[in-house]
């Protein structure tokens, strides 16, 4: 498949061989709320089956377009098409496929305007960390894209007053810590939260625990973490919306009273249960 000649991946993008049992395999969170993961990143889609109306959150791992195409159309008909994709971050296993999505689809991207410049080819990430406290996820992560892609026009920054293009229930809340520009997704109705990686429900840097997706509320990745005081106000924010429902960006989801309880706890016990004891971007 062609790129348009001013949209790139990072010189360091390449297909990472990581899988979990949950590949392939698809949940449905809400009615209107379908979340796919692809390898070990899940990708949601926000819309009703069989609607030609619908959201794509995220794009997946690299070169997992194919899967992610073949997805939408069983869900929303062939030659489905979203009304936009929207990115709660753009670490390469969340923007993996956009290129590729954007290309076929034709549609707009949106994500923070403080996560513009690792979308548009101006600044790189600051490198993962393989010494931080963890297991081997985190010891491979050396080997984890961190250069910035370029998707030049076609992304867009989310509106200022939080209102999501074409998701008008849910409205975004600034989450920053994992990355700068991290978003959440939230809709107040029936209190569904897309948390993307400001809390994940697996333990990732463990790969025994990606792989097998035993369901664990934690903070987000720490490998690819660089700010802690940020990540925690971000989790305590989170705790304090008592959602009823969450989809994060790795891991199975979670519902009702259990969710509440762990998330309170992984706000009140942060700097214990989720923090490392050490690292680079560990202060």
């Amino acid at each position: 498949m062609q790129y348009d000649q001013d949209m790139h991946y990072g010189s360091d993008y390449h297909y990472i061989p990581a899988t979990s049992v949950n590949n392939g395999e698809g949940v449905e969170v809400r009615p209107d709320l379908y979340c796919f993961t692809v390898q070990i990143v899940n990708v949601i889609m926000a819309g009703h089956p069989g609607s030609p109306d619908f959201v794509l959150i995220d794009a997946g791992m690299p070169h997992s377009a194919p899967a992610i195409i073949e997805e939408a159309e069983g869900r929303f008909g062939r030659n489905c098409r979203p009304k936009a994709i929207v990115l709660t971050h753009g670490h390469f296993d969340h923007v993996g496929a956009i290129i590729e999505l954007v290309q076929h689809w034709q549609v707009p991207v949106y994500a923070h305007e403080a996560e513009l410049p690792y979308l548009t080819g101006r600044e790189s990430y600051p490198k993962p960390d393989p010494g931080v406290q963890g297991g081997l996820v985190a010891k491979l992560s050396f080997m984890f894209p961190n250069e910035p892609i370029q998707l030049s026009r076609r992304v867009k920054p989310l509106p200022e007053d939080g209102t999501v293009p074409e998701l008008p229930d849910f409205r975004w809340i600034h989450t920053p810590g994992h990355s700068k520009g991290h978003v959440s997704l939230y809709r107040e109705s029936d209190r569904t939260l897309i948390a993307g990686d400001a809390v994940v429900t697996v333990e990732q840097e463990s790969l025994y625990s990606v792989i097998t997706q035993a369901p664990e509320l934690n903070g987000p990745p720490a490998y690819f973490t660089p700010d802690w005081e940020q990540a925690k106000a971000s989790v305590q924010l989170l705790a304090e919306l008592k959602p009823e429902a969450l989809v994060s960006g790795h891991g199975q989801p979670m519902f009702g009273e259990e969710l509440q309880h762990k998330l309170d706890q992984l706000a009140q016990d942060f700097d214990t249960a989720a923090k490392p004891k050490f690292g680079k971007y560990v202060h």
